[in-house]
């Protein structure tokens, strides 16, 4: 195992004890989670990754998708939590133009197993320290797991998600996605409307 992998081990590790301390002492609000969105790049990386038949796909295949590439490992529980949910959006949007990838940072042969027993209705691309470089390519300053890019159909980065996607997150960034393709607001401000909106669902 690789010396970063090793790293996003210990961040998760210290994340989840984090949460348990803040947990035990009964805080009103909610820890507000360090995020990668300030450094966020413009444009999508251009990466390629082997998918579960050892296949090498490009992510300019989905040129003219917005995309929603889910950084995940079979390890990560919240990982595991959301694929019931980015099934769902992969189906319910692909009318919409959204396509769902997730790119497993992880052993082949893990996700190989996994992907054997667990229904993902979506593309899967697997790699150690390319998929952590696919991942930084976005323009976050700290590696986390799971963590979901959402661009739109242009290939701009809307949105980083450091941690698990909900319903109505990803329906907050597919709701400017839409306005963006139809013209009727700009990135800046599309960004700037998710991160709030996304950051007032911490408090409800």
């Amino acid at each position: 195992m690789n010396k970063k992998i090793l790293l996003i081990l210990g961040a998760v590790a210290a994340a989840a004890v984090f949460a348990f301390v803040f947990a035990k002492r009964g805080a009103d609000t909610p820890p507000v989670q360090p995020g990668p969105t300030l450094s966020m790049s413009e444009l999508r990386p251009i990466f390629a990754l082997s998918d579960s038949d050892g296949i090498e796909r490009s992510i300019s295949e989905w040129d003219g998708s917005a995309l929603v590439v889910n950084f995940w490992a079979t390890w990560c529980a919240p990982c595991r939590r959301e694929i019931p949910l980015l099934n769902a959006l992969q189906s319910e949007y692909v009318d919409a133009g959204i396509q769902v990838i997730g790119v497993a940072v992880d052993f082949r042969e893990d996700v190989v197993a996994f992907l054997q027993e667990i229904a993902v209705t979506y593309p899967v691309l697997i790699g150690e320290q390319e998929a952590i470089d696919a991942a930084e390519a976005f323009g976050m300053d700290f590696i986390g797991l799971p963590l979901t890019a959402f661009t739109d159909h242009a290939g701009r980065v809307v949105h980083l998600h450091l941690g698990e996607v909900h319903r109505e997150q990803a329906e907050i960034v597919f709701a400017a996605i839409a306005r963006l393709r139809a013209g009727d607001m700009q990135l800046a401000a599309a960004r700037q409307q998710i991160s709030e909106q996304i950051q007032a669902t911490a408090y409800r």
